[in-house]
């Protein structure tokens, strides 16, 4: 894919300055509305450098606007960055908020632009990377894993050697990774896949009950149990059972669970015939199993036979761009289900999702974007919708954070505040020396200042 790069702007001078900047792209000229859209459906660049400020209104932004709305419209993975005059801030963060992806003041420092053109071209490389794991989705094995981390195509290569097997799977992570879906994986590459795949939460159930829901009770047996029932382990026999949160299994019923595993037969609560059964059992904890072994917590017997394989899912946190993939397929679900028009994420949305720590992971992101969606009224989220940002940003002071609470992400968030607001105390509010004395464009400062919440 050839790298294509088309520059609206009505100054030749500019134009003719602008094109030789950018050696690594084949470069296109527009000066007007009208040859802007012709170049943008005819060679599709993935980026675009849009003046404000053009004829028939050269010295307003009505015609800027109208461009990148209808560019959006025609294509909205299209990287736009707006240029605009030094003192036009409110018009580039609007700008923003419409779609695009940055904006850049006048005077242009070609060398700057450069950097952030390339940047937007290496972005929208990764989103098409992304989109093309998503239709190819229906055709993989394993159903309803996304993701682009090098981690998760291990564990999924993984899944695909051991589904086959007898093995015991044990797999292990964070509340909110995903394990329920790499044990469905699993079930659904093994010889098991016709049966059932019955699931049961040994956190989520009563201690005195869960014997009953697992292995079943007959009629009498204990007092309410008015009819004979099957349990999980039953009800799973030629399929799975997932055990998830088996870490806390009671000591005791973790012995009834050993010789199940061992003798592969059962005995219903209250009943005398053991009832044999062939089912593939999967287990899953975010506990640190051998940390409860030491402390006579959990069976070591138990947990050898349950843990031929262990699958170690990483935290969201540690999975790269899979935040930024995982978010726009909930926001497609969820914008579909609320009747709403969203296009996507704005670009700070982006860097705030990327800076955010996440640690409900998977589960946490799936509620935090469906907020974002019922909430907003901006064609694009913005990083208000997300209702995230005060946890990692410069509205917490220092004395509102334990030792124990904060983490890196907090701690980058509230040196990165310091080092911004020292800076602009010297040069006097002064944007352009702030930039040039923190090592940054432009546009990205002020992001920073949006996103910590600094006040000029």
């Amino acid at each position: 894919m050839s790298k294509k790069l088309l520059i609206v702007e009505d100054d030749p001078g500019l134009q003719s300055q602008l094109r030789w900047c950018f050696s690594d792209f084949e470069v296109f000229l527009a000066d007007d509305e009208e040859s802007a859209l012709r170049q943008i459906e005819e060679q599709s660049p993935q980026v675009v450098t849009l003046d404000l400020g053009l004829p028939p209104d050269a010295g307003g932004v009505s015609v800027g606007f109208l461009i990148l709305e209808k560019i959006i419209s025609i294509n909205s993975s299209i990287k736009v960055i707006v240029v605009t005059g030094q003192e036009d801030r409110e018009n580039a963060l609007k700008a923003v908020s419409m779609g695009a992806y940055d904006f850049f003041n006048k005077p242009v420092d070609a060398k700057i632009l450069s950097l952030v053109v390339d940047r937007a071209y290496r972005l929208y490389e990764i989103e098409q990377e992304n989109q093309a794991l998503l239709s190819q989705q229906q055709s993989t094995p394993l159903s309803g894993i996304l993701t682009s981390s090098s981690k998760m195509l291990g564990i999924c290569d993984t899944v695909e050697k051991v589904a086959p097997s007898d093995l015991s799977v044990l797999v292990l992570g964070e509340s909110g990774t995903g394990k329920e879906l790499i044990a469905r994986a699993v079930h659904d590459l093994s010889h098991y896949s016709e049966g059932n795949f019955v699931a049961i939460n040994c956190a989520a159930i009563p201690e005195n009950l869960l014997e009953s829901e697992l292995f079943g009770h007959e009629k009498g047996s204990f007092t309410g149990a008015s009819g004979q029932k099957k349990g999980k382990v039953e009800v799973a026999n030629g399929g799975t059972l997932f055990l998830d949160e088996i870490g806390d299994m009671p000591m005791d019923l973790q012995a009834k669970m050993l010789r199940f595993l061992q003798e592969r037969v059962i005995e219903r609560v209250g009943g005398i015939k053991e009832i044999p059964i062939d089912t593939r059992v999967i287990c899953a904890t975010h506990r640190p199993l051998g940390e409860m072994i030491k402390q006579q917590l959990f069976r070591e017997d138990l947990y050898f036979r349950i843990s031929d394989i262990n699958i170690n899912l990483p935290p969201l946190r540690d999975r790269g761009n899979d935040i930024l993939l995982l978010s726009k397929v909930f926001l497609d679900r969820y914008t579909k289900q609320q009747d709403k028009t969203i296009k996507g994420f704005s670009q700070s949305a982006e860097n705030t999702l990327l800076d955010y720590e996440c640690r409900g992971n998977i589960r946490e992101l799936d509620k935090i974007i469906r907020r974002a969606v019922i909430m907003s009224n901006n064609t694009y989220i913005q990083p208000e919708d997300l209702l995230i940002e005060s946890s990692y940003s410069g509205d917490s002071t220092e004395k509102e954070i334990s030792d124990s609470t904060l983490t890196l992400a907090m701690a980058r968030n509230i040196a990165e505040k310091r080092a911004i607001e020292r800076v602009m105390q010297e040069v006097s509010g002064n944007i352009s020396k702030a930039a040039k004395l923190l090592d940054v464009s432009r546009p990205t400062l002020y992001s920073l200042i949006e996103r910590l919440g600094i006040d000029l």
